[in-house]
């Protein structure tokens, strides 16, 4: 019997076991039965011409109906319904031949369901792919969103504390001149002048933030030597280190005092702030080295302590705004008290005032321990320019 002749023979059997077994319902099958009649004429097309791909359009269609939950959750695969649709198949084929022509039928049929199998897995990847890559992309824009909201908050919040500590600062001062000579008096104006200075540092930070998340930090740029910059950071620091008991070893390495251009200001702020974290996570007695080397067009410098380390993990965390670590709860308040607490933007801060200048910076730690204290270390690198560059000093 031809095939031609075996297809018009099975049909009428073939597509109403397959609606009964594929689709459950009156209303559901009836929908159902002119795709089942369609899939049947390509496969009876597909064994004719002996060419797979005419199977395709169906398979294309029925991939592109499947609901966004389906595709979700891979539900309702598509390689689930032919291999049902095969054994269907088999069944009618096994009733309706000889056995013998029923075997050959199949051998037939058997390389065109693997190729609708690989085609169908191979649409239904493509399908799922582009469906989280689209979830992605939502994501990205979300964050981007909620990045900006948060960098908008930063700049308005940092702007409207400005005028009402103003306001506090002006009206200490008044107060020590009118007020008669009191010690206890100017002992508590000195603590209200310590917290408002520490207010303030902090909300020039939240400034610095989003300038840097803008892309409008200024630079002025000047000749400068890191050496002259290292000295005024450590005597700033000196009382801290005295307090805390620890040592800053400060080395001359090669490099130290050469000419270079960029912002004293800024860099001054970025050794301070690398300065700030090594003594506040350093034990009490414990060691900061700073040391450096000269390369090829570039300057670095090393802040090393032998402090409790940071955790591989959050060696990239801890440049990002906010990028507490550990339970801030329990942290104590202070720029240079052990562990002692901060609104976590020193560092992302130092980063972009490195980049600014076309440097770069990085930590090297082999993990957060409290006991044993593996250390940190801080690269920072910085290019020696012979000149300004003129964008720079004009942005």
């Amino acid at each position: 019997m031809r095939t031609i002749e075996i297809f018009d023979k099975l049909e009428k059997k073939f597509v109403e076991r397959a609606s009964e077994e594929l689709a459950q319902g009156e209303e559901i099958r009836e929908e159902f039965l002119p795709q089942i009649k369609r899939y049947y004429g390509l496969l009876q097309q597909s064994m004719v011409m002996g060419e797979p791909q005419w199977m395709h359009p169906v398979l294309d269609d029925w991939v592109q109906v499947r609901t966004q939950t389906e595709v979700e959750k891979q539900e309702a695969s598509l390689t689930v319904l032919l291999n049902r649709i095969f054994a269907v198949t088999h069944q009618v084929v096994s009733e309706e031949l000889h056995p013998q022509e029923a075997l050959n039928f199949i051998k037939k049929i058997l390389p065109i369901h693997a190729h609708t199998l690989e085609y169908a897995t191979k649409k239904e990847t493509q399908v799922h792919v582009r469906y989280v890559s689209s979830e992605l992309e939502n994501v990205r824009v979300q964050l981007e969103k909620l990045d900006r909201s948060k960098s908008d908050f930063i700049s308005v919040a940092a702007h409207e504390l400005k005028t009402p500590l103003t306001l506090i600062e002006g009206y200490m001062d008044m107060l020590r001149e009118n007020i008669p000579d009191n010690e206890y008096i100017f002992l508590l104006l000195d603590g209200v002048e310590n917290g408002t200075r520490r207010l303030q540092e902090i909300i020039n930070d939240m400034i610095d933030v989003s300038l840097i998340d803008n892309d409008l930090l200024n630079l002025n740029l000047r000749p400068i030597w890191f050496d002259r910059l290292l000295k005024m950071v450590f005597a700033e620091f000196e009382k801290y280190l005295q307090k805390r008991n620890q040592t800053l070893d400060l080395r001359e390495f090669p490099g130290i005092d050469t000419q270079t251009y960029g912002d004293a200001e800024r860099i001054y702020q970025v050794l301070k702030n690398l300065f700030s974290n090594a003594i506040k996570y350093t034990p009490d007695g414990g060691t900061i080295i700073v040391d450096g080397r000269l390369l090829p067009s570039f300057i670095e410098i090393t802040v090393a302590d032998n402090g409790i380390g940071i955790a591989p993990e959050d060696h990239e965390r801890i440049f990002q705004k906010f990028g507490h670590l550990g339970n801030v709860a329990l942290h104590s308040s202070g720029k240079t008290k052990f562990k002692g607490g901060g609104p976590g933007l020193g560092l992302p801060i130092a980063k972009g005032i490195v980049e600014a200048h076309g440097g770069s910076i990085w930590v090297e730690s082999e993990g957060h321990d409290e006991n044993t204290c593996p250390g940190t270390t801080f690269h920072i690198l910085f290019p020696i320019l012979e000149s300004p560059p003129i964008e720079k000093t004009t942005q």
